[in-house]
């Protein structure tokens, strides 16, 4: 009788035990643990990162983090930081959460248009990935790697082709780079290289036209025609008179610094630079800006037609009118100026 009350209390120890550990498992491991009403929160985990950090961010999403600290300590998380995206949806247990952020990292559309200068396109790339702009800017600029890509200064920018483009947000400057260098080759297909081939300009050379013809127009419909014109005056030698090159040219100047210039002046084609198409012909060194794609597409297919001039459309704003001769360019150019005249735009 004795030893049965004693294997009596051995099992009933036996089953609080397990009870207590069976309600152990489940608080630590499989009870849900979020305290946000969202379906899906995110948390960005950076290089090199402490746990003490990761668990900052996971503080305000979670109910109760003690119990999260135990079972990221038995699963080795805390010494296995990954950076990345990461995100916790509504509900998760412990459990889940820990097998989220430590193998599910999140690729983010990583988004730029028509950056002016590579100093503005690392800035808004720092915006969406964890590489921030100095970094970025050293890696693009960086004298080893544009020597062995074919790249200058001048022409560093054209390798950013404006697009939205998939990466991970812990991708450092030069993976970032090297991944954009991946897709301007990616862009230049056989037959993209065969029309530049057959227009006579080097890769870079239309990116450099193109960026002149998407200053001049944002009408993708319109740049095959603009793109025509000034293939009609390399063609002859005759300069490209490029009003957007003269602003580009004006801005590397003192004196224009943090001005916006909206009508161009005869005191601009006096500046003495390469950008300057009405001292110098030929294309200029570099690109003006970052072009569009369609304005890339506009020079490799360009219009063929006769026209040599074009002026900008007092009555369809933004659209331009095109001439053969000078004296009817002359015609649409004072039009438009007196346009400006009237809207008391002087300089």
């Amino acid at each position: 009788m004795y030893i049965k009350k004693i294997l009596v209390a051995i099992a009933l120890t036996g089953l609080v035990a397990a009870a207590f550990f069976a309600n152990f498992v489940y608080k630590t491991m499989l009870k849900p643990n979020t305290a946000f009403n969202n379906e899906t929160a995110y948390i960005y985990v950076s290089t090199n990162a402490t746990y003490a950090e990761v668990r900052s961010q996971l503080e305000p999403l979670l109910i109760d983090m003690r119990t999260f600290d135990v079972l990221a300590e038995q699963k080795k998380y805390v010494s296995n930081i990954k950076a990345g995206k990461y995100a916790i949806s509504k509900g998760m247990n412990n459990n889940d959460i820990i097998n989220s952020i430590r193998s599910k990292n999140l690729p983010v559309t990583v988004s730029f248009n028509n950056q002016s200068v590579l100093e503005k396109l690392a800035g808004r790339i720092s915006l969406q990935i964890e590489a921030d702009s100095l970094d970025l800017i050293k890696a693009m600029t960086d004298s080893e790697f544009l020597k062995e890509n074919n790249f200058n200064e001048a022409t560093a920018l054209g390798m950013y082709l404006p697009n939205s483009y998939e990466f991970f947000w812990n991708t450092d400057a030069e993976a970032f780079r090297d991944r954009m260098l991946k897709e301007y080759k990616r862009f230049w297909t056989d037959n993209r290289k065969a029309k530049a081939k057959s227009i006579g300009l080097s890769q870079k050379e239309v990116i450099t036209l193109a960026s002149i013809v998407y200053e001049e127009s944002k009408q993708a419909s319109e740049q095959p025609r603009i793109a025509g014109v000034y293939m009609n005056r390399l063609k002859i030698g005759m300069p490209l008179q490029a009003d957007p090159t003269l602003k580009f040219a004006a801005y590397q100047l003192p004196k224009y610094q943090n001005t916006v210039i909206k009508r161009v002046l005869n005191v601009h084609k006096e500046i003495d630079s390469p950008y300057n198409t009405y001292k110098y012909r030929g294309l200029p060194p570099g690109l003006i800006a970052m072009p569009d794609i369609s304005a890339i597409d506009a020079v490799l297919n360009h219009e063929k037609h006769k026209y040599l001039y074009f002026a900008a459309n007092a009555q369809k704003l933004g659209y331009h009118k095109f001439a053969k001769t000078l004296s009817q360019h002359n015609a649409n150019a004072r039009e438009y100026q007196r346009y400006l005249t009237a809207q008391g735009i002087n300089k």
